[in-house]
């Protein structure tokens, strides 16, 4: 039997190890994937410390990783429109046994040498795509491109402010430069997340705990506030900064994911000028399949995401490194 290595997570006290395991077979509407690059993402930490819980289909253990690229292998019977040797990107969640599944949390992810998927959850990767890019965008690019379109609907011209410029939020500047938004403010207390966030395109970069931010936050967007603010940081003191800082009417959007209870302290101010708070989680289908065509098309530039490579049988290592914020990363990834 051909066996292969994967990062595993047990789900009865066993913790997260790479191990052998046995190489699967596609089944029918499957293909099995070759996998080159896997994003190593906060929910995979959170996973591995217990605030997400993994629960598989089938078994009491799971591959992680919800964010793949790589090369199909093998067709199982049925499978039309794809061959062997194809780039292609998997999507973060299909359905599997009936159910909707993500990668990584109920079926076996891409912290593997081959993973498996549907036919269906198999987006075709342009060749000037390399798979350390194109990996990370089921995940890291499309969960910001669907809070900005789908749950904020960011609109041309709105002012917006950022807070966590890490993994989703370094995307989530680019992103919002792209539709629009303007003018765009990054806040994180690291100097090197600020910096980036100015690189990436952002018109300001504020330091949550200077005492004068709200000053500042004025001086950027206007007296009015902000029309859309993102938290990406999952932390309470930022979400209250945030709420903080909108306009009449506007929305904020938690992303970040914590287990901290939410608090509206001034629910007269907030009931008063009409605003939300929305929560969002994951993003569509057709939203990975739009962004592989803005990269392949140069409107977007997800070179400067990769902050480090680690073979896949260091994945621990590189667990450690992203929940250190060692080198402030936007993204590790593994390389089977």
């Amino acid at each position: 039997m051909k066996t292969m290595l994967a990062a595993r997570l047990s789900t009865s006290g066993g913790g997260f190890a790479v191990e052998e395991v046995p190489v699967p077979a596609p089944g029918p509407g499957q293909v099995l994937v070759h996998v080159r690059a896997a994003g190593v993402c906060l929910s995979d930490v959170h996973l591995i410390q217990g605030m997400l819980k993994a629960a598989p289909l089938t078994g009491d253990a799971v591959t992680l990783g919800h964010e793949t690229s790589g090369v199909v292998s093998v067709l199982g019977p049925g499978v039309t429109g794809l061959k062997e040797g194809d780039h292609v990107v998997l999507q973060a969640g299909e359905v599997r046994d009936g159910a909707v599944c993500t990668r990584g949390v109920n079926i076996d992810g891409g912290w593997a040498e081959y993973a498996l998927a549907a036919a269906d959850a198999v987006v075709p990767l342009p060749p000037q795509i390399p798979f350390e890019q194109a990996c990370i965008i089921p995940d890291a690019v499309s969960t910001s491109w669907a809070a900005i379109t789908s749950s904020a609907q960011v609109r041309p011209a709105e002012a917006v402010a950022v807070w966590g410029v890490g993994g989703l939020g370094a995307h989530a500047v680019q992103l919002l430069r792209l539709v629009g938004a303007c003018p765009v403010v990054a806040v994180d207390p690291l100097g090197s997340a600020r910096e980036r966030a100015l690189r990436l395109g952002a018109d300001a970069a504020l330091d949550p705990a200077d005492p004068d931010f709200a000053t500042a936050l004025r001086a950027a967007v206007g007296p009015k506030g902000v029309a859309a603010a993102f938290d990406f940081a999952g932390v309470p003191a930022a979400r209250d900064q945030a709420l903080g800082s909108l306009a009449e009417g506007g929305r904020l959007v938690l992303v970040g994911l914590t287990d901290q209870p939410l608090t509206v302290g001034d629910s007269v101010w907030f009931c008063r000028f009409q605003q939300q708070v929305r929560g969002h989680y994951g993003s569509r289908p057709e939203d990975l399949v739009d962004l592989v065509d803005l990269v392949a098309r140069q409107r977007l530039d997800l070179s400067g995401s990769v902050s480090g490579l680690f073979p896949l049988a260091d994945a621990a290592r590189a667990v450690e490194a992203l929940e250190r914020k060692e080198g402030s990363p936007i993204r590790l990834i593994l390389t089977p």
